[in-house]
């Protein structure tokens, strides 16, 4: 019998990872290796605490398709508006992951900005000095 590979070895662990996936859209896993150690394994699926898709039957993912996210900053101290509020890169992507097309931000009691999260793809500000921008 042939000895496996260690890139398949790794592959196929990774695989047997999948049978503890409860998302209904993907079924993606890992393994995190270091020196031939496997330090970590994972697999798509609700956080801690949460009900996953595949217990209730339905992906609560695909129901914030094309919703929209409103958003209000305020200051912790005086709870007075701060205008100009923008999410911040990581939750640029978590909303853009989640199909979050528009964000609504709150400047002052009467004024806000719409944004389409489509331009958040189009100026990838987290890209900045990395494709000569």
């Amino acid at each position: 019998m042939k000895r496996q590979d260690k890139i398949n070895y790794y592959l196929v662990i990774a695989q047997t990872v999948a049978k503890r996936c409860t998302c209904l859209r993907r079924s993606f896993r890992a393994i995190i290796v270091k020196n031939d150690s496997i330090l970590s394994t994972g697999y798509v699926g609700s956080p801690r605490g949460r009900k996953n898709c595949s217990d209730l039957g339905y992906c609560t993912r695909e129901q914030m398709l094309g919703a929209t996210l409103y958003l209000c900053g305020a200051d912790p101290v005086t709870g007075e508006l701060v205008a100009g509020t923008n999410s911040c890169v990581m939750c640029k992507r978590m909303i853009l992951n989640a199909g979050i097309t528009t964000v609504i931000v709150r400047d002052t009691a009467q004024d806000y900005r719409v944004i389409n999260t489509d331009q958040w793809i189009e100026h990838d500000d987290s890209l900045i000095g990395q494709r000569g921008y």
